[in-house]
């Protein structure tokens, strides 16, 4: 099991920092590895995650939002699905928001923990450097947020 968390002030409100998140189909702007969060249900409290892994095998999972306060907190959790065949990942993150008026601090956390079997190698992949990319993609957070963002 690892986990990685980084913190950035933001010059945005609280509240926008939050809904940029909420949906957490924004993910991919900010994750190179991440090819795409797909919304489960309605309200995308349950939402499907596509990774790119080595050798172009993809890897995928299912993750619930587990907590929600808006304008202050995100988390959500990866679906286990309990059965010999699955590839489930275990992972989880959350995404806190302190208020400072005309600026944001903003925390991203992320914990992961690797399965043995056919997805270890794609997992340890996906993982690797993970507080370097926690990192990048906070910045890259900011940039949207603030209007510097430059294309990738």
């Amino acid at each position: 099991m690892g986990s990685v968390a980084h913190y950035l002030e933001v010059r945005a409100p609280a509240e926008k920092c939050y809904q940029w998140w909420r949906p957490l189909t924004h993910v991919p702007e900010i994750f190179p590895d991440v090819q795409r969060v797909e919304p489960r249900s309605a309200e995308a409290e349950t939402t499907h995650w596509v990774v790119s892994g080595p050798a172009g095998k993809n890897v995928e999972w299912d993750a619930r939002i587990v907590e929600d306060e808006p304008g202050r907190k995100i988390a959500w959790k990866s679906i286990e699905e309990h059965t010999e065949e699955s590839n489930t990942v275990s992972t989880a993150g959350a995404v806190r928001f302190d208020d400072h008026g005309e600026s944001t601090g903003v925390e991203v956390s992320l914990r992961y923990d690797v399965p043995g079997g056919g997805v270890a190698e794609a997992v340890a992949t996906l993982f690797a450097d993970p507080q370097q990319k926690v990192e990048r993609a906070l910045e890259s957070f900011k940039e949207i947020m603030e209007g510097t963002r430059r294309g990738r």
